[in-house]
């Protein structure tokens, strides 16, 4: 708890909490008083400090390709059953959250010298169509074209017809897909977030107006974008700021330049809640309600219900036009917020498949 509250910027124990002579009355009040900042997290008077990470970038010689499931796919809940490309091996941005950090050595960026053949080198069954991203273990734009990743993955893309190849990214370098003849079955996403979250926990990331404008001009080349609300934070004046990215959005973009808007929030494995811990950073994201998620720490479901309904009824206009699903989600939540359902991943997983066939090959 005196962690938690350093972190966020609280007052200390000995401040919020009178000493008692009974330890036991006296931990049943600090306990209220620490699950009411839980529960009322506000960045109001909160402080963010400067991000002084600078990663090391390093070559090595990896022994096989990066290519896998998602490594948090979980039949616990429901997930597209995506599959990886570890082109880059950790991130160069500083999100208080990251999961990555848990994975990776978080002071070493590594790319592999032979990636790019080995990618040339992949097999893939020419009757299965492939949904593949890379920004899993990385951010799919930050390096640009370091060490030929960027190039290599576009190659690969324009080789294979049969896949659907999605870049993550948080980053406004954009030029080397401004420059260079990108497939149709090569779509952009960026992770977006309210000002608030991205100035106070997403470090070193690109600003919301700087990730708009990047994806339009991508999307004036004539490449399909996405939009990911992962995490989605539960804060104070939450509901009028993502309100306002919404609207942003729709203002900037017409439905048939968008694939995909995916819904997620804030879910750790306890790995990562000890490193967040270990840091000694401020940071407010540690800050809320969280309980066992199928195995996983998150928001209760009354909570994540409210925030994925408020950002589906946001895009209402756009509901049959984009398509909308939820990213490692408890399944009951889905006939809550879209009013239907999938039985199994692999069902969600073909309807996702062929929406986003229609978007690329619609010429």
């Amino acid at each position: 708890m005196s962690l938690d509250l350093n972190m966020w910027q609280e007052e200390p124990i000995d401040k919020i909490c009178q000493i008692k002579e009974s330890k036991k009355e006296y931990l049943k009040d600090l306990k209220k008083v620490y699950q009411d900042l839980k529960e009322n997290k506000s960045y109001k008077n909160f402080h963010y400090e400067k991000s002084q990470r600078k990663p090391k970038i390093e070559e090595i010689e990896k022994e096989s390709l990066g290519l896998g499931m998602c490594p948090v796919a979980s039949e616990k809940t429901r997930c597209c059953n995506l599959m990886t490309l570890d082109a880059i091996e950790s991130c160069g941005f500083d999100c208080s959250y990251c999961s990555i950090q848990s994975f990776y050595n978080g002071d070493k960026i590594t790319f592999d010298k032979s990636f790019s053949n080995k990618l040339e080198s992949l097999e893939l069954d020419p009757n299965k169509t492939y949904h593949i991203g890379t920004g899993q273990s990385s951010d799919s734009l930050l390096y640009g074209n370091k060490n030929g990743a960027l190039e290599a993955v576009i190659e690969f893309a324009k080789k294979n017809k049969n896949v659907i190849l999605e870049l993550k990214s948080k980053s406004k370098n954009i030029e080397y897909l401004l420059k260079n003849e990108i497939p149709r079955n090569l779509i952009v996403t960026w992770s977006m977030n309210t000002p608030t979250i991205i100035e106070n926990e997403e470090h070193l990331s690109a600003t919301l107006e700087e990730r708009i404008e990047s994806a339009r001009r991508v999307s004036d080349k004539g490449i399909l974008v996405g939009f990911h609300f992962h995490p989605m934070v539960y804060y104070e004046g939450w509901e009028e700021e993502y309100s306002k990215v919404y609207q942003l959005i729709q203002e900037n973009f017409k439905p048939e330049e968008v694939v995909l808007i995916s819904i997620g929030t804030l879910t750790f494995i306890k790995p990562v809640i000890k490193k967040l811990r270990e840091r000694k950073f401020s940071s407010k994201i540690l800050q809320m309600d969280m309980v066992d998620a199928e195995g996983k720490f998150s928001y209760p479901l009354e909570i994540k219900e409210k925030m994925f309904k408020h950002l589906y009824d946001g895009f209402k206009d756009w509901h049959k036009k984009v398509y909308f699903y939820m990213c490692m989600e408890n399944k009951d939540l889905w006939q809550k917020i879209f009013g239907y359902e999938y039985s199994t991943n692999e069902e969600f997983e073909d309807d996702m498949i062929q929406a986003y066939k229609e978007k690329i090959w619609v010429n």
